[in-house]
């Protein structure tokens, strides 16, 4: 561990108290309009999104060739439609600790940021009101399990689309384009996705593109938990929640984190003792709003709205909420991506 803990221990965090502060932020007004998710076992509760309106047959990976291809957009009703509109809200699984994304704002207590953007404008275009709206934190490890178990209607929490995912959900077209990169601290030896990652401790969470690399390839880095922690905390290594590495960065108890280069600029811009390691992103990423498989009338109605949020050139509201929460960290960005519709 080279010079770890003595950065851990020097380190300060900026801005509005770091990604510590907003933590125990987010944690005293979750519970004022964010409903939980799980319980510890894991286990759902009984209320939901809804249950049972559509059936899919999923994509299969070894067939998938072009995960980003969506269906094409349309403004026609169907039964998620129809079920969001009875409600009167759409409910939407959300992060609520990722800096710039997806947080929860200390001082006001108000939920922000670049996926909390898009959420609202999908509400205003099903319910007339963008502020129709009951978001739920997930962690990263059960976005798919809250779509599953008809606990939210949409998943919008930089979700990568990939082949894998489309077995078990239906996306969007891309929102965004990411990719993963190494995080570490500025005095640290590690330069990047690279042999100097060998013998070092990374940190990654559970379910995410970046623990899939690594699985790929490790260039030696230790990234599974193996014996690691208490009963209280038992995973050091591989954790549920992407922000729950950073705190281990700071902590010491880790060498370097792998995520999605956008989530980590939103992690360097609050503790200025971090930095994104390497020249680039080693993986090209698109986010998607993530649907229950079959719900093809909701996605397709995502797609529309996306049509309408990236029009426009510099004054889209796709660029005007890039320039508020993003080009800080992610500069240079001049548009989003292009879509892609399936044929059929």
């Amino acid at each position: 561990m080279t010079g770890a803990k003595g950065w851990a221990a020097r380190g300060r965090l900026r801005g509005w108290g770091g990604v510590t502060g907003m933590a125990v932020a987010c944690a005293v007004t979750a519970c004022l309009t964010l409903l939980p998710l799980a319980h510890g076992d894991g286990t759902f509760g009984q209320d939901g999104a809804g249950h049972g309106a559509t059936t899919a047959v999923p994509v299969k990976a070894d067939t998938c060739e072009n995960p980003e291809a969506s269906l094409p957009p349309s403004g026609a009703d169907g039964p998620n439609i129809a079920k969001i509109r009875e409600r009167g809200k759409l409910i939407a699984g959300v992060d609520q600790n990722s800096y710039r994304w997806g947080y929860r704002d200390p001082e006001s207590g108000t939920l922000e940021g670049f996926d909390i953007d898009l959420v609202r404008a999908i509400a205003k275009d099903v319910l007339g009101d963008p502020d129709a709206v009951i978001f739920r934190a997930i962690p990263t490890n059960q976005r798919i399990a809250a779509l599953e178990h008809d606990r939210v209607d949409v998943v919008v929490r930089t979700m990568t689309i990939n082949c894998e995912r489309l077995e078990k959900v239906a996306f969007s077209t891309a929102y965004f384009q990411a990719g993963q990169q190494v995080l570490a601290p500025k005095d640290s030896d590690v330069s990047g996705y690279d042999e100097s990652l060998k013998g070092k401790r990374v940190c990654t969470a559970e379910g995410s593109t970046a623990n899939d690399a690594l699985n790929e390839k490790s260039y030696g880095a230790v990234f599974e938990d193996e014996h690691e922690g208490t009963a209280q905390d038992p995973d050091r290594l591989t954790v549920p929640n992407q922000l729950d590495c950073l705190v281990r960065l700071q902590l010491g108890e880790v060498d370097a984190v792998v995520t999605d280069n956008a989530l980590a600029a939103g992690q360097a811009a609050q503790d200025p003792a971090v930095e994104l390691k390497g020249d680039k992103p080693f993986t090209t990423e698109y986010y998607g709003v993530a649907a229950k498989l079959g719900a093809d009338d909701l996605v397709a109605r995502v797609n529309k709205v996306l049509v309408d949020y990236r029009q426009g050139g510099a004054g889209s509201p796709w660029m005007v909420s890039y320039r508020k929460w993003l080009a800080t960290g992610l500069p240079g960005i001049t548009g989003p991506p292009a879509p892609k519709y399936r044929s059929n």
